[in-house]
């Protein structure tokens, strides 16, 4: 498997909103010290926060392995997958498909060990996901409903519900998602004011990160 280098490629988005850190914690709801963090790669959020955080960011999940340049063969080996892994719970998420954004399907692999949960992923606007039980036992709670799936159970629902997986078998889970891509608004950068004619404008001062 091939790991994901998820805080550069968070710091990377950022940085082209013209957003500091102080301004995505706010916005996601989490310590501008955990962002700092997550970009300096020393931690790896729960996946439902690295969801929460591509939200914000205005762009999917599927945007944290995105490859640089677009393929036109969706071809990825079973050693080749890039790979997120949280440092918070037993639970990793591989790409089966190159995710450059292209295609408006995302295809992963949820892997959680015995007692893993994917943390609780916030409602999206829209969108809707399949996912099939490739391996093991596991519940999928949507708001207030709780659903036990097992080997071969497959479930359709939206994502406008909060949602959250749980392994609650004796062995690994493997659940095989593929979410249909609808995107937020991104926010847009700032942007500076016009100034009246002949006053000149000093450039933008940029308050540090934390």
């Amino acid at each position: 498997m091939r790991p994901v280098n998820v805080g550069e490629r968070i710091r990377q988005l950022r940085l082209g909103l013209g957003i500091s850190m102080r301004t995505l914690a706010t916005q996601t709801g989490f310590s501008p010290s955990l962002i700092s963090q997550v970009e300096h790669g020393q931690v790896t959020p729960s996946i439902g926060s690295l969801e929460r955080i591509a939200m914000t960011l205005g762009v999917s999940l599927g945007k944290f392995f995105a490859e640089p340049a677009p393929r036109t063969v969706g071809l990825v080996r079973a050693s080749a997958r890039p790979k997120l892994t949280s440092t918070w719970a037993p639970v990793s998420v591989e790409a089966l498909a190159p995710l450059d954004g292209s295609g408006t399907l995302e295809p992963v692999m949820l892997t959680m060990a015995p007692g893993g949960c994917s943390g609780q992923y916030p409602a999206a606007p829209g969108g809707e996901k399949f996912a099939l039980i490739f391996a093991g036992e596991v519940t999928l709670t949507l708001g207030d409903e709780v659903h036990v799936l097992r080997h071969g159970d497959a479930i359709t629902f939206t994502s406008a519900t909060p949602y959250q997986w749980e392994n609650i078998g004796a062995g690994p889970a493997h659940v095989v998602i593929v979410t249909r891509r609808v995107l937020p608004r991104r926010p847009a950068p700032r942007r500076r004011q016009d100034a009246p004619r002949g006053v000149q404008v000093p450039p933008p001062v940029h308050q540090k990160d934390l």
